[in-house]
């Protein structure tokens, strides 16, 4: 109730200012009384963990790890934070959070803006257990040698992730994204298990802007080097139609709303290529229950929010949960698990 009437204040507010409050604010709910214990019919088993339900915070929230106690207490069946770097780095200049609030969308161009690995993982190893949380890895902007960056990040974040997702997704760090091409990202998990024979479940976040073409051979890629799934998808640069929003125009990676069709529709072609051999967390627009269904219809085992979050607020969680229930009624599946995939053959 207080989160929800805190909403409109915050929302006059710059975003990035805002943000750092509602983060102040979780690190001080460490104490507050957990969620309600989900209905059973939520739950799923994927990455060797147990979910009470699929609906988890995206990366980017909480990028050092510091306001995981007071998420967990939120009712998200897991968290993601990061991404984080080797070393620290403020990331570009201010302002760089825009808001398109008649679009239900944000534009972001942070920049890995973190604390460094040091301090994130001194926070990740101080966090209460039960829920199961991810760390997202990705390299400085500058000096940056991924072959050696991302195995010394998973091995630094290993005893203390319950996954590890390889971020080479983001469209706010030049030349990142070329690190998806199969060669190139064939020589980063290579490095990855010569220096990390032993870690959690590993994910790579990809972006919806790759090509069609691009897709089977990651894919193929990720089952042969033992990949545990992919996350679909990060931020677009791409700016649809029809955006009314006087910021719309700003450059960096656009979520929210509008990513929602074309992730799903991304979501739904790597299923189909991925033949249930990987683990898919579909990502992008989620903003009602029926949408999560629509994710997990389309062969994700899990979801997560991040823009729905930032403009709804906490009460957003629960209301996603009565939602997907209701959805999962209407649709005659018994359970979460049930519905996975169950538009791939249409």
């Amino acid at each position: 109730m207080l989160a929800a009437a805190a909403m409109p204040l915050l929302r006059r507010l710059d975003a990035e200012r805002a943000h750092a409050i509602a983060l102040r604010a979780l690190r001080l709910r460490r104490g507050r009384a957990p969620a309600a214990a989900d209905d059973p019919r939520l739950a799923v088993r994927a990455l060797g963990l147990g979910f009470a339900n699929p609906i988890g915070l995206a990366a980017g929230f909480d990028k050092n790890a510091v306001a995981l106690p007071g998420l967990m207490r939120l009712g998200f069946g897991f968290l993601e934070a990061g991404t984080v770097t080797p070393r620290p780095q403020p990331g570009n200049p201010r302002p760089r959070i825009f808001r398109l609030e008649a679009d239900g969308a944000v534009i972001n161009r942070l920049g890995f803006n973190n604390a460094g690995i040091t301090a994130f993982v001194r926070h990740l190893a101080a966090r209460p257990r039960g829920v199961p949380v991810g760390a997202n890895v990705g390299p400085n902007r500058e000096g940056a040698v991924p072959e050696r960056d991302y195995p010394a990040l998973v091995a630094a974040v290993a005893p203390h992730a319950d996954y590890v997702v390889i971020n080479v997704s983001s469209p706010n760090t030049p030349g990142l994204r070329d690190l998806q091409a199969a060669a190139r990202l064939g020589g980063i998990l290579e490095a990855i298990r010569a220096a990390v024979p032993h870690h959690p479940p590993l994910l790579i976040k990809l972006a919806p802007d790759l090509a069609a073409t691009d897709l089977a051979p990651i894919v193929a890629l990720s089952v042969e080097a033992g990949v545990a799934g992919l996350v679909v998808a990060n931020t677009t640069l791409a700016r649809p139609g029809g955006l009314r929003s006087r910021h719309a125009g700003e450059a960096g990676g656009l979520s929210g709303a509008p990513l929602f069709a074309p992730s799903t529709a991304m979501l739904a072609a790597v299923a189909r290529l991925a033949a249930g051999r990987l683990v898919l967390i579909g990502v992008g627009g989620i903003a009602t229950g029926r949408q999560v269904l629509e994710k997990i219809r389309a062969g994700a085992s899990l979801v997560q929010l991040y823009t729905g979050f930032a403009l709804h607020g906490p009460a957003l969680i629960p209301r996603l949960k009565r939602e997907l229930l209701a959805a999962l009624d209407e649709d005659g599946f018994p359970s979460v698990v049930a519905a996975i995939g169950a538009d791939l053959g249409s």
